[in-house]
């Protein structure tokens, strides 16, 4: 079961997993307009139109209808037929709460992982993200940081094989990536500090060290949700 968690992990931030099945039409077209939306290509000033969307994405109306509909089940979306498909902004009392929701989840997932002597397999996972992530920091890459960023707090989930945890925290990181992302793309140093918070995770759990993982998670969950919720003036 972690290895195939871990391959969805793997295949989220740009690699192709060959053993991957071909997607249902509904599936393919869920995950590219949410694509759309995590890039910014698709937000709150799009105004796209379903009839655009289907040539956008050469699909029928059906399969773009049933992805809408779970999309905006999830909050990420609001259809509406005089305005069209609208992406939504996240009120500060929203991105509070799903800071919340990660709070209670990772810091305990950090600690559980550091009690454990993690596998060869699962050590490289990390230290080739943190290689990614150090590399996009350097380049300035936001968007490269920003879905490697979300794709180590999922592995950290994966690997521990807590399937509700992982499903609570999928929702928050649907509904946080295109604030993430605006904000890595804004803020200076903010990519670098990212990097370090993660390696400092990372270096905790694989020392074994399940006090300081807890914490440094912590400090970088509070510093997330403070960035996201003033903006950099605060930390200046």
């Amino acid at each position: 079961m972690a290895k195939r968690a871990i391959s969805s992990i793997e295949t989220s931030t740009g690699a192709v997993a060959s053993s991957a099945t071909p997607l249902l039409l509904k599936e393919r077209a869920y995950q590219e307009i949410r694509e759309l939306i995590q890039t910014g290509d698709l937000n709150s000033q799009s105004n796209v139109s379903e009839r655009q969307l289907v040539e956008r994405l050469g699909m029928s109306k059906t399969p773009i209808r049933a992805a809408l509909e779970n999309l905006e089940m999830q909050g990420l979306v609001t259809v509406s037929p005089q305005r069209g498909i609208l992406v939504r902004e996240l009120s500060a009392r929203e991105t509070s709460e799903l800071f919340d929701v990660r709070m209670a989840i990772e810091p305990y997932i950090a600690a559980q992982l550091a009690r454990r002597t993690l596998n060869v397999s699962q050590r490289e996972q990390l230290k080739a993200n943190l290689r990614e992530q150090r590399l996009a920091a350097k380049t300035e890459d936001a968007l490269r940081a920003t879905q490697l960023d979300i794709a180590f707090h999922r592995l950290l989930a994966a690997i521990l094989e807590n399937q509700e945890m992982m499903i609570w925290l999928e929702r928050c990181f649907d509904k946080l990536h295109r604030s993430v992302l605006r904000v890595n793309q804004m803020a200076r140093n903010r990519l670098q500090k990212s990097y370090e918070d993660h390696d400092a995770v990372a270096k905790s759990i694989l020392s074994g060290s399940h006090n300081d993982a807890a914490h440094h998670m912590k400090e970088h969950l509070a510093f997330g949700r403070q960035f996201l919720l003033v903006g950099e003036s605060s930390f200046e």
